[in-house]
């Protein structure tokens, strides 16, 4: 019986260490990005540090333990969609926790940041 209680214990615990999204953020592949990027004049910030390649369009690059510190580029509208990348997609979701902090609610991280976009075959400049 003890067997089983530590089993259970640790498949709860790998689950519970996994990237849990939150309701404020949504994921996008690379190719919805770039298909919105196509279509629509969005907001497209590059988070990663140390600073990368940048994708076509970009508009700021602000790194995402930077935030807070570079308010006064970001949308006044709060409801404002921003888009976020970076180069694996986890500093996209820091980037995209210090948002919801500052009310911003319309948030979206490239999942796999720029390394599902090159793969996807789209540049990168």
């Amino acid at each position: 019986m003890k067997k089983y209680y530590l089993i259970l214990a640790f498949v709860l615990a790998a689950a519970g260490c996994q990237f849990q999204q939150p309701g404020y953020l949504q994921m996008v592949s690379a190719t919805e990005l770039h298909n919105i990027l196509q279509n629509r004049d969005v907001l497209l910030i590059d988070v990663h540090t140390p600073e990368q390649k940048h994708i076509k369009g970009t508009d700021l690059v602000i790194p995402y333990n930077q935030i807070e510190a570079n308010q006064d580029k970001l949308p006044a509208d709060k409801n404002a969609p921003i888009y976020l990348y970076c180069e694996g997609g986890p500093m996209g979701n820091a980037a995209a926790r210090s948002l919801h902090a500052l009310g911003y609610n319309n948030l979206f991280n490239l999942d796999g940041g720029t390394h599902a976009w090159e793969k996807a075959g789209f540049e990168v400049e």
